[in-house]
């Protein structure tokens, strides 16, 4: 279940274009929310994407940058959790664009809430999504060394951060990619 799926169903804009998206008050906050709840899908990636590098490293600097990046990745989403969560709790939550009607619910209330959706966690949580023949213990995702550049690319192009490059940038990006 996605905690606001009305994210998944169009474009919304995560940074005002004009003055006019200034007001009225409900579509300014609908930005803010829209932008925060962007942001983790850069790091949750970054806590698993900087280990899975590390472990291709030739070079003791490049270990050293990456191993140095992967922490401070994990503390932006912890604190995002934190933050986000505000936004989709009273007083600012159930809250509707009345531009584009995309609703940001109440995570603490029904059919949410409870312990997958409890806005005030920020600890790792045991993931039985990823396989229920882990233990219960908190991780933040297995480590895969073939392909990690690849599969960054790939997801950060489909969730349009790539809007408007020319073909020689993707093609420059996936020469570096298949050479990490």
């Amino acid at each position: 279940t996605q905690a606001v799926p009305g994210l998944s169903q169009g474009k919304f804009t995560a940074i005002p274009r004009t003055d006019a998206d200034l007001s009225p008050d409900a579509h300014i906050q609908a930005i803010a929310n829209t932008a925060a709840f962007h942001m983790p899908t850069i790091e949750q990636g970054g806590n698993s994407l900087y280990p899975s590098m590390a472990q291709r490293a030739t070079s003791v600097e490049v270990l050293r940058i990456l191993i140095s990046i992967g922490p401070t990745e994990t503390m932006h989403f912890q604190t995002w959790s934190d933050k986000a969560g505000a936004a989709v709790s009273p007083p600012l939550a159930p809250l509707t664009d009345p531009t584009n009607g995309l609703m940001f619910p109440d995570l603490n209330s029904p059919p949410f809430g409870g312990e997958t959706f409890t806005t005030t966690l920020i600890m790792p949580e045991p993931c039985p999504f990823l396989s229920r023949k882990l233990p219960k213990c908190s991780i933040i995702r297995p480590t895969q060394t073939r392909g990690a550049a690849m599969g960054a690319l790939a997801f950060l192009t489909a969730m349009g951060l790539f809007i408007g490059q020319s073909p020689q940038f993707f093609e420059v990006m996936r020469e570096l990619a298949e050479e990490a």
